[in-house]
């Protein structure tokens, strides 16, 4: 199943959502300050044109998440560079903090990344697990009224155009085992 335009925007865009609030919370409690809302805006724009690439189809867990992770990182880098409080490495390290503050960053980052990534793995699923019961229903439903449009008696007018009468339709499968009573209904047992 591939999912059209439409469908694409909005689940890129619930990815995008997520994905920049929680770089923004991560950059605003790792550093004290927001990042700049140039960069806010650039990040999100280009979450929201990856994902919308890669949307066009269900992912699996891995997928998200690893592109969740990807993103991740990518922001994070982006933030970094735009605050403009250092070097690339100290970006990279951590905004200048010490290798035990930036490991306990790195570890918080990835666990509310798995996190985020488990959960959207499991909107994914419940979302396309929702569009195949939806195209499924809407299959059954109509093939019952193709059914139901072929049994009833189609109107043949003849060439005068003045009379018309009424040929029954085949019957079909579906239709073989119902049950016809004529007649009054028969009294109730007491």
């Amino acid at each position: 199943m591939r999912a059209r335009l439409p469908l694409r925007l909005a689940r890129s865009a619930a990815f995008t959502v997520v994905c920049v609030s929680l770089a923004v919370l991560g950059h605003r409690a790792a550093g004290g300050s927001g990042p700049a809302s140039w960069a806010v805006a650039g990040g999100a724009a280009a979450v929201t044109a990856l994902a919308t690439i890669i949307a066009g189809r269900e992912r699996s867990p891995q997928t998200v998440i690893g592109f969740l992770v990807g993103t991740q990182v990518f922001l994070h880098l982006l933030f970094g560079a735009a605050s403009g409080d250092g070097s690339e490495l100290q970006v990279h390290l951590g905004h200048g903090q010490s290798l035990g503050a930036d490991l306990g960053m790195v570890i918080a980052h990835l666990t509310a990344t798995l996190i985020t990534g488990w959960w959207l793995a499991r909107g994914e699923a419940a979302l396309w697990s929702m569009l195949r019961r939806l195209g499924t229903l809407a299959v059954r439903r109509a093939r019952r009224l193709l059914t139901i449009l072929r049994a009833t008696p189609v109107r043949r007018w003849s060439r005068r155009g003045a009379a018309c009468h009424l040929t029954p339709a085949p019957v079909r499968r579906e239709l073989r085992h119902s049950v016809r009573r004529r007649g009054p209904p028969l009294p109730a047992a007491s």
